[in-house]
């Protein structure tokens, strides 16, 4: 689930040599490009239902649709998994859930574009510590600075939206570490629909007690289904679609770009605009990711 609202992680599907040799098609950079924002867009309009059902029942609602794609997708044999199976699992649906409910209400406290930039620390910092390069603590100290800029002390700086954005990220970065060892454990997506159906039936009594103290208006559901459905199930078939076409360095980079698509989706659709510091923080953070990838070896396939 990725730089952006964590959303469920794609199969590793390598790109084929021809393809690696051939460059990035314009149809990856379209999908890249249109997954990023639907990822932005459906968290936006999830966040127009805040006020009805709050942060808690749209993440409630995401998470059933979530399960709804990924168990048509990945079909999990449930009654096959042994417990050596099943203890990732389910540590990765703790995680998945409690990941998108801190990111959620730390969107509804500081702002889309803060909270994802905040959340996308996450995964950043799993590709640094993966390397012991010069080059690489330069990136570290870039992201550092950007994080630090964001963070200043100010009289309006709501320290509980930024502690949960950098809960957010904890628990990304936790999810790339669990799905790597659910991958290894159990083929295709199988394991990642498991997750998600057992996070969606966690968040089933949470999603009863809301919709019994604050009836949803039909607006409110079809924003929390349509954050579903923008945010979980369509970058979740872009990316099979993408990682087929696309090398996985240039899929990294342009991952990057997530929290600008935050900031300037929660600008456009919301009205959070952003100050020139919190600008240069989240170009920090990016550029950070960036030159990471930029600069990274290449590995034999």
């Amino acid at each position: 689930m990725q730089g952006a609202p964590a959303r469920p992680a794609a199969p590793p599907l390598p790109a084929t040599g021809a393809r690696e040799r051939s460059g990035v098609s314009v149809a990856g950079v379209a999908t890249m490009a249109g997954s990023g924002l639907s990822n932005q867009v459906g968290a936006a309009i999830g966040s127009l239902a805040f006020s009805v059902i709050g942060p808690v029942g749209v993440v409630a609602v995401r998470q059933y649709v979530a399960a709804a794609v990924l168990l048509t997708v990945g079909r999990p044999k449930l009654r096959s998994f042994t417990w050596r199976q099943w203890w990732p699992v389910l540590l990765l649906a703790v995680v998945f859930g409690t990941m998108n409910l801190s990111l959620y209400t730390a969107v509804d406290r500081v702002g889309l574009g803060l909270a994802v930039t905040l959340e996308f620390l996450g995964p950043l910092a799993i590709a640094l510590a993966a390397t012991r390069r010069r080059v690489d603590a330069c990136c570290a100290l870039l992201a550092t600075a950007g994080v630090v800029t964001l963070m200043r002390p100010q009289p309006s700086t709501d320290y509980l939206g930024m502690g949960l954005g950098l809960l957010a990220a904890a628990c990304w970065a936790a999810y790339i570490l669990l799905n790597r060892t659910v991958g290894s454990r159990l083929p295709g997506a199988q394991g990642s629909a498991a997750a998600a159906m057992v996070s969606a039936l966690m968040f089933l009594p949470v999603g009863i007690v809301v919709a019994v103290r604050h009836p949803p208006t039909l607006a409110a559901a079809g924003c929390a289904v349509a954050a579903g459905v923008l945010s979980s199930a369509v970058p979740y078939l872009a990316d099979l679609f993408t990682l087929r076409r696309v090398p996985a360095p240039v899929f990294g980079l342009f991952m990057s770009v997530n929290p600008v698509l935050a900031a300037v989706v929660g600008w456009v659709v919301l009205g959070q605009g952003l100050g020139g510091p919190e600008w240069a923080g989240i170009a920090a953070v990016v550029g950070a990711n960036a030159l990471g990838i930029l600069t990274a070896r290449p590995r034999p396939t």
